[in-house]
C-alpha cells in the first residue's frame, strides 16, 4: 500500500511572489542602511497609498474638496495682500501679489509637510504596533500629501503670473530644481518633526506659532530687494530663506538664482533631509514603546 506524504504548507503569499521578504525592527541605533533604504524603496507605494488615503478622508477627491482646495489659498493670498497694502499705504512694486502667492504656496508646502508630520507617528499608532515596515514612510506620505495640496495651487498661479506681465521665459525651468529642494526640505523637517512629536506632545500646540514668525521673517510678504542691510543675515541662517529668494526672482524677475544663493539653500535642504532622517530612523525603535 502507497501513502502520499501530505504537502508542506504553502504560503499565501508565494502564489502571487517568488521572494517573500521580511522586514525586522533594528534593536539599536541605526540598522544597517543598504537594507533599509531598499526596503523603504521596494515599499514606496505604501506611502502613496497611505497618503491617498488621508487625503480621501479629508474629502480631497470631492468637488467641494476641490474647491476649497483652490479658494483657501486664494482667500489667504487676498487677506495677507490687503494686510501688506494697509501697512504700505497702498505703495508695493509691480506683481507683488504674484509674488506673493507664488512665495505663500511654497512656504505653505513645506509648513504643511511639517504639520502633517507632527501628526505621521502619533496618529499611526495601530499600524506601527500591527504593522513591519520602515517607519520613515510615514513622514514621507506627509509630503506626498503636502505635495498634492501644493501642485493645484501653481496652476492656480498661472493666471495671476501671466495677467501680472511677469517673464515668460527659459529661466522658469529653474523652477524645477528649486522645487526638488522644497521637497528634500520638506521630507527633512518632516522627518525631524515626527520623531520630535512622540517625545515631546507638546510640539504640535507650538507649531503654528512657529511656522508664523517662520513665514514672517521669510522673503514671502516683502521681496528679498526691500530687506534692510542690517537684516539680510536672515536670508542665510532661514532654512527658506536663499530658497525662496531665489524662488521669487525667477519667477518675478526672470533672473536665474545666484550660485551663492543655490549652495545655500541646497545646504539647508540636504542639512535638513540627512539629518532628519538618521534622526528619525535611529529613534524609530522606540516609537511603539512611547505611543
Amino acid at each position: 500500500m502507497t501513502t502520499t506524504a501530505p504537502h508542506p504548507p504553502h504560503h499565501r503569499e508565494n502564489d502571487f511572489a517568488t521572494q517573500h521578504h521580511v522586514y525586522e525592527p533594528h534593536l539599536v541605533g541605526l540598522p544597517p542602511m543598504g537594507p533599509y533604504l531598499r526596503e523603504a524603496w521596494r515599499r514606496r507605494g505604501f506611502a502613496s497609498e497611505l497618503a491617498r488615503t488621508k487625503l480621501r478622508a479629508q474629502h480631497f477627491n470631492t468637488f467641494f474638496g476641490q474647491l476649497w482646495l483652490i479658494l483657501n489659498p486664494l482667500l489667504l493670498c487676498g487677506v495677507y495682500y490687503i494686510l501688506v497694502d494697509i501697512l504700505r499705504g497702498g505703495r508695493h512694486q509691480q506683481g507683488f501679489f504674484a509674488h506673493l502667492m507664488a512665495g505663500l504656496f511654497a512656504y505653505y508646502f513645506v509648513s504643511g509637510s511639517a504639520r502633517e508630520g507632527t501628526k505621521a507617528v502619533v496618529g499611526g499608532g495601530r499600524l506601527i504596533l500591527n504593522t513591519a515596515f520602515p517607519r520613515v514612510l510615514l513622514p514621507v506620505a506627509s509630503v506626498i500629501i503636502a505635495f498634492k495640496r501644493f501642485v493645484p495651487t501653481m496652476l492656480i498661479y498661472v493666471p495671476v503670473h501671466i495677467a501680472s506681465g511677469l517673464p515668460v521665459s527659459p529661466v522658469l525651468l529653474w523652477l524645477i530644481p528649486l522645487t526638488g529642494l522644497l521637497i528634500v526640505l520638506a521630507t527633512g523637517l518632516a522627518m525631524i518633526v515626527a520623531a520630535v512629536q512622540v517625545y515631546f506632545r507638546d510640539l504640535k500646540a507650538f507649531m503654528p506659532y512657529l511656522l508664523r514668525v517662520w513665514l514672517y521673517i521669510s522673503p514671502v510678504l516683502y521681496f528679498p530687494s526691500e530687506m534692510p542691510k542690517q537684516y539680510l543675515w536672515l536670508l542665510d541662517v532661514n532654512p527658506l530663506g536663499q530658497l525662496l529668494s531665489s524662488w521669487g526672482y525667477v519667477l518675478s524677475d526672470g533672473v536665474a538664482p545666484a550660485w551663492g544663493s543655490l549652495a545655500v539653500a541646497s545646504a539647508w535642504a540636504f542639512g535638513f533631509f540627512i539629518v532628519g532622517g538618521l534622526f528619525f530612523i535611529s529613534r524609530e525603535r522606540e516609537f511603539a514603546v512611547r505611543l
